[in-house]
C-alpha cells in the first residue's frame, strides 16, 4: 500500500494576491473616511439657542481698567450659594443668604444647583463694569438696561444675586415667592432680590428692565 502525500496549502497567484490587497485596502480607506464623515456630521449638527444668561450681558474684558478679583465680588465659574470662600456670596444680605440657601436645599431635591452668577459688588466692581458695558452697549441709556450706578445698584448693598444656569433661574423664579424671593426684571431672568411680604401675597410685578425701577433714577 503507497502512501499518499500530505495535501498543502495552495499558494496565491501573484494576480490573486494583488487584487486581495488592494481589496482590503479600499475597505479599511471606506471605513476610514465614513467614520471621519460621521464625527464631523455630529460635531457640526446644530445644538440649539442657548438659554441667556448675566454672562451674556456683563461685559467680561481681558483687559481691567484696574486689578479687579475676587475681593471686589469676581466669582469663579462654578460657585455655589453654600460655598463660603467667596465676598461675592458672604457679603450679601444675611437674610437673602439664608432664604437662597433654603430655596437651593429644596431645590437640590430635583437635581437643581443653585450656581452664582454674579452676587455683592464692590463700589469699583461695579463702576467698571458700568463703563464697559457703555462702552459695549455704545451708550449710557442703553447700558443702564442692564448695569446700574455703583450709588444705585443693588449688587453693591448685597441686596442682590444673579442667579445661574439657566434651569436654577427659572425654578426660582417660579418658586420663589415661597421663600420672599423674587425676579424684579423681564429682561433679567437670573436677577433676584429678596421680597419678605412675597410669602404672604406673591412677588410684585416686574419692571421692563432697571430703567423702569424708581430705585434707579438719579
Amino acid at each position: 500500500m503507497t502512501r499518499e502525500s500530505t495535501p498543502t496549502a495552495r499558494r496565491l497567484s501573484p494576480s490573486l494576491l494583488l487584487f486581495t490587497i488592494i481589496a482590503l485596502v479600499l475597505v479599511v480607506a471606506g471605513l476610514i473616511g465614513f467614520h471621519s464623515w460621521d464625527v464631523s456630521t455630529v460635531s457640526s449638527a446644530p445644538t440649539g439657542a442657548k438659554a441667556p444668561s448675566v454672562m451674556d450681558v456683563l461685559p467680561r474684558s481681558s483687559s481691567r481698567e484696574h486689578a479687579i478679583g475676587v475681593a471686589d465680588g469676581e466669582v469663579p465659574e462654578g460657585v455655589t450659594v453654600f460655598d463660603s470662600r467667596y465676598p461675592a456670596v458672604t457679603k450679601l444680605d444675611p437674610a437673602l443668604l439664608t432664604a437662597l440657601r433654603r430655596a437651593a436645599t429644596d431645590a437640590a431635591q430635583f437635581g437643581i444647583t443653585f450656581v452664582v452668577d454674579s452676587g455683592w459688588r464692590s463700589v469699583a466692581y461695579q463702576q467698571q463694569l458700568l463703563n464697559e458695558a457703555t462702552s459695549k452697549y455704545g451708550s449710557a441709556k442703553e447700558a443702564a438696561r442692564w448695569v446700574a450706578t455703583p450709588s444705585t445698584s443693588a449688587h453693591v448693598t448685597g441686596d442682590a444675586i444673579d442667579i445661574g444656569p439657566s434651569r436654577a433661574a427659572t425654578w426660582l423664579a417660579r418658586n420663589g415667592g415661597r421663600y420672599g424671593l423674587c425676579q424684579i426684571y423681564k429682561n433679567e431672568a437670573w436677577h433676584f432680590e429678596r421680597r419678605p411680604q412675597a410669602i404672604s401675597v406673591g412677588c410684585p410685578s416686574m419692571y421692563a428692565d432697571p430703567t423702569f425701577d424708581p430705585r434707579m433714577q438719579p
